[in-house]
């Protein structure tokens, strides 16, 4: 396996980190549009460099990618860029005939006219409308292979196939206690994807209601996260899971709740009152080299400039501290009885950076798709056409996840128990 690993930010250099310790590919090559990222990624690989090379490109650039893809003999296209960058990526490696994998789905509209009671353009619509052209190329396009969505979809799969009979709701539910030192305000991940799916209609499903929206961090509830996170307040967001799980999953409801914060919130909300949270550029006065006087109009995209002027979160990670969690919650009866689960995986700041110099929240969201690249690679994961995680079996990326180094763990909600009979030692890092 050859890989084409399309983004050297904090996600895409995290990723560089996970593989150079394991052998399932030959080469992978690390391209960003700024050829400093690449090659600073490639090259704190050390004695593992020589199966690395960085390259510049475009990820708009469809024609530039398929040229990368054939000149490095890349069958395997990893997107590691923002979700602008989705469609260019997928088209591309399509056209070109590679397998791909991504970490978030191509972009939402909303509805014109009723936002917040009706979807537009869901979350991956664009790629699953163009399914049939990957089957008939027998390529697999595995979408939202990252934490949120990926390993929240494959608890799901595991839920649904191991330890429910019937399921009434499917709830992916994110928390942290995760405390960034000398910020006001440091989002631990892409405030460009997080103004993007925090802002937007979040989409719930309901079987008897199909897919539909409510407003920005509507019902909102307390969850208590496991090892020691605690109580977190969650609030829906948009996310691909609710798009992805009832694709392959039979449940009554399906829901995405975030723990952001009151203050988290208001930022947001603000940025939206301003119009910051704008993607389509503005036109601005041009400042001279001494910033007195104009040097004529300039466009910027507000979302950009206000991702500019944030730290940037893959460098936070010395500053940080405390534990992410990801997990999904599932509630429904087994053997006539019911059930209450929370599937979780955790990850603490401290032990991700002393292990892989990576924050935790960018580490836990590269390690799924290059175990998920692993399998492809054994076999043990195949198919064509565009995949979500949960229509793939489970168990085998579980027990990878653990080989990794990162096992998952799952508390018996109705119990108030935590349960990690093999599941590692359910800390979600070692040595904890």
């Amino acid at each position: 396996m050859r890989v084409l690993l399309v983004g050297a930010g904090g996600v895409g250099t995290a990723i560089t980190r996970i593989a150079a310790r394991r052998f399932f590919y030959e080469h992978m090559v690390v391209a960003d549009y700024d050829p400093a990222r690449a090659e600073s990624a490639v090259a704190a690989l050390g004695e593992d460099e020589h199966r690395f090379t960085a390259v510049r490109l475009d990820a708009s650039d469809a024609a530039g990618v398929r040229a990368a893809l054939a000149e490095h003999r890349c069958d395997v296209l990893l997107n590691a860029t923002d979700p602008r960058f989705v469609l260019p990526l997928f088209d591309a490696a399509l056209t070109h005939g590679a397998h791909y994998l991504d970490m978030a789905m191509s972009l939402s509209r909303p509805h014109p006219t009723r936002p917040y009671q009706e979807c537009g353009v869901k979350l991956g619509d664009a790629q699953f409308a163009r399914s049939a052209e990957w089957e008939a190329a027998g390529r697999l396009a595995l979408v939202g292979m990252g934490v949120e969505p990926g390993l929240s979809d494959v608890f799901a799969r595991y839920a649904a196939d191991v330890l429910f009979d019937e399921i009434e709701e499917i709830g992916i539910r994110d928390g942290a206690n995760l405390v960034v030192e000398g910020y006001d305000f440091a989002p631990s991940f892409s405030i460009w994807t997080t103004i993007e799916e925090c802002l937007n209609p979040p989409v719930v499903y309901e079987a008897e209601r199909g897919w539909f929206t409510t407003p920005p961090f509507s019902e909102p509830e307390v969850f208590d996260f496991p090892e020691g996170i605690g109580p977190v307040e969650c609030v829906n967001v948009e996310h691909e899971e609710v798009l992805l799980v009832p694709r392959w999953l039979k449940a009554r409801r399906v829901t995405f709740k975030f723990g952001l914060g009151d203050e988290f919130i208001g930022v947001l909300q603000t940025l939206h009152k301003l119009g910051l949270d704008r993607t389509d550029p503005v036109s601005v006065n041009g400042g001279t080299e001494t910033g007195i006087g104009t040097a004529g109009k300039v466009m910027v995209s507000p979302r950009d400039v206000v991702a500019a002027c944030l730290p940037d979160p893959a460098g936070l990670g010395d500053r940080m501290h405390g534990k992410t969690c990801a997990g999904t919650w599932v509630k429904g009866t087994k053997d006539g009885r019911p059930r209450e689960v929370y599937l979780y995986h955790v990850v603490d700041n401290q032990w991700s950076m002393r292990e892989y110099g990576s924050q935790a929240v960018v580490w836990q969201t590269a390690i799924n798709p290059v175990a998920a690249l692993e399998l492809i690679a054994s076999g043990a994961w195949h198919g064509s056409g565009v995949l979500g995680p949960e229509a793939l079996p489970p168990r085998p990326f579980l027990d990878l996840l653990t080989e990794y180094g990162s096992p998952w763990g799952m508390r018996e909600d109705t119990a108030g128990q935590e349960d990690t009979a093999g599941q590692g030692d359910g800390n979600g890092s070692p040595g904890l």
